[in-house]
């Protein structure tokens, strides 16, 4: 393994968009945002939270990808027996568990990508605003770890209320003055999992074969799904699309719901997180035209985060310095 000082960094660059593409960005799918990676050929994931009922399951998906060659698993109880049972599971996947904060550290070293999903779930009468005081803390001090030993990582941030834990991550990364917002990531996948599932049920379409781009935020009305702009395409009468909007801005509640206080969309979740995390490797390994939404820093909109669809790629690196590509 290379050392720190002379291993690859991941390099990622952001084109700016026209006020026509803000526009459009309301209207269809654009493609405003374009990342660079410098291709890395096996991945070392870090998942914070790895305990919990989010974090257990994507464990076990991220265990079971051919991508992901160090699989480390943090939290504050517990990760010893998850990572013993995982590390039963025949896939290449080295995985290591680690307890307290003492240990962070040492599990953060040398990671590609740290997924997040810390922090207490929603229950009945809950929003996720109220999730607020006690996951902005987590966050908070996960991130600050992430930004003293991993800080060319990719950071994925599942904790809610995403709209906003990824301006406190942000501002944790300025402080410690290793801020890039192209390697800070809002994981909103699952809404265009909600989205591709509930427009497929109503029109008798295989869900994977559906593409619904969802842009705005992560929570209720800030959830804007793009059903004009599906793959392919379908019409709703006005009422039925209203309906269906709804669902989708508020499947979280009807999962909590369903659950009567047992939890929140955990299973869904966890394999949303993981899609995004294979999407995010596959680019860094090279594979061109991926595309996934995500809330991000971003000048789209009078807003200063937002979702929109991103398209992932390869940058290379230069005598210490990186060439810039903007795709249009």
């Amino acid at each position: 393994m290379l050392s720190r000082l002379a291993r690859p960094t991941a390099v990622l660059c952001r084109g700016l968009a026209t006020s026509a593409q803000v526009t459009s960005a309301l209207t269809k799918t654009a493609h405003q945002h374009v990342f660079f990676f410098f291709s890395q050929n096996n991945a070392k994931v870090a998942v914070l939270g790895a305990s919990g009922g989010i974090g257990q399951p994507l464990s076990l998906l991220l265990k079971n990808s051919p991508l992901v060659s160090r699989l480390t698993l943090y939290d504050i109880a517990h990760t010893p027996g998850v990572a013993a049972d995982l590390s039963h599971i025949e896939t290449r996947a080295n995985v290591k568990g680690f307890l307290g904060p003492e240990q962070l550290p040492e599990c953060l070293k040398g990671c590609d990508v740290v997924v997040i999903p810390a922090g207490v779930p929603r229950k009945p009468g809950m929003t996720r605003d109220d999730l607020f005081n006690t996951n902005a803390s987590i966050v908070a001090t996960l991130t600050t770890a992430c930004a003293k030993h991993c800080p060319e990582a990719m950071i994925c941030i599942i904790s809610n209320p995403v709209n906003s834990t990824i301006p406190i991550t942000s501002e944790v990364f300025k402080k410690h003055g290793v801020y890039n917002p192209n390697r800070i990531f809002g994981v909103t996948t699952l809404d265009i999992v909600r989205a591709n599932t509930f427009v497929a049920e109503l029109k008798g379409l295989d869900p994977a074969r559906v593409s619904v781009p969802v842009i705005g935020g992560h929570a209720g009305k800030t959830i804007i799904p793009l059903i004009s702009q599906c793959t392919p395409k379908v019409d709703f009468p006005q009422d039925q699309l209203e309906k269906l909007t709804g669902r989708i801005q508020e499947a979280g509640t009807e999962v909590v719901k369903a659950k009567a206080g047992a939890g929140s969309a955990t299973l869904s979740m966890a394999y949303a997180g993981a899609r995004f995390v294979f999407s995010l490797v596959d680019a860094m390994n090279g594979k061109e035209g991926v595309i996934e939404c995500s809330f991000v820093r971003s000048e789209e909109t009078e807003s200063p985060y937002f979702s929109t669809p991103l398209l992932l790629g390869v940058c290379a690196l230069n005598d210490g310095a990186y060439k810039q590509k903007l795709l249009s």
